[in-house]
């Protein structure tokens, strides 16, 4: 069992790198690219919303989840 829990965790970590090198790779291929104190305001803003969207989300799953309210949908009338 821990063999197969340590190959998903290599798996993971190597996706996550791959990931970030094609990142880092697709923004070095774009040259001087220069990024304007409102594009870095608009990539924050956008960033904060996403995870507090995320969050609220969850918090509404786990909420409707703890209450009984997800019981409910699934039963015929």
């Amino acid at each position: 069992m821990a063999k197969r829990y340590s190959f998903l965790i290599v798996l993971l970590v190597t996706i996550v790198l791959a990931a970030a090198a094609a990142g880092i790779f697709g923004w070095q291929g774009m040259g001087e690219v220069e990024i304007s104190g409102h594009g870095i305001f608009a990539l924050i803003l956008g960033t904060v919303f996403s995870l507090a969207m995320g969050g609220g989300l969850m918090f509404l799953v786990f909420f409707s989840s703890r209450r009984g309210h997800d019981d409910e949908a699934g039963t015929p009338d």
